[in-house]
């Protein structure tokens, strides 16, 4: 990130101009670090939100404290509808939206084969230090999926 300067005091036509031309330098920064998909995924994502009266249902938190919830609903013995939400980093968000969509028209046994690599390979990848994102992601789903097969 660039360094400013300021010998004078800015017009706020200019400090909304420098404002803009940050939030895009992060958000470029941001692309490149993330890439395309897990970026796009992040300003756009699918399979947000809670759904209603969902057959299973996990919250998890990782170490660093973010948590995902994930909502799972079955119709003929395969998911009809899959949804998240994620509280925490962009990374966070992003794999719980592609486990959820992961999920969608899948039985029980091809769920349990979502893996975080699996999450991590269908975005594209992540940084390092953002991967355990995709295992929680992961861990969530399956526990909704335990949390369905426990119902009488």
């Amino acid at each position: 990130m660039r360094e400013i300067k300021v010998s004078r005091k800015l017009s706020s036509a200019e400090v909304h101009d420098f404002i803009e031309a940050l939030k895009k330098e992060i958000l470029e920064e941001t692309k490149q670090a993330y890439g395309a998909r897990a970026f796009d995924r992040w300003r756009n994502p699918l399979c947000e939100g809670a759904l209603p009266n969902p057959d299973g249902y996990a919250c998890l938190r990782s170490s660093c404290g973010d948590s995902m919830e994930v909502f799972l609903k079955f119709e003929g013995g395969r998911v009809s509808q899959a949804s998240f939400r994620a509280a925490g980093c962009g990374a966070a968000a992003v794999c719980a939206s592609y486990a959820a969509e992961m999920a969608l028209h899948e039985g029980p046994e091809e769920i349990l084969r979502i893996t975080g690599q699996s999450i991590l390979e269908r975005l594209g990848g992540l940084p390092r230090e953002e991967e355990p994102m995709a295992e929680l992601a992961a861990r969530t789903l399956h526990a909704a999926l335990r949390n369905v097969m426990r119902e009488p």
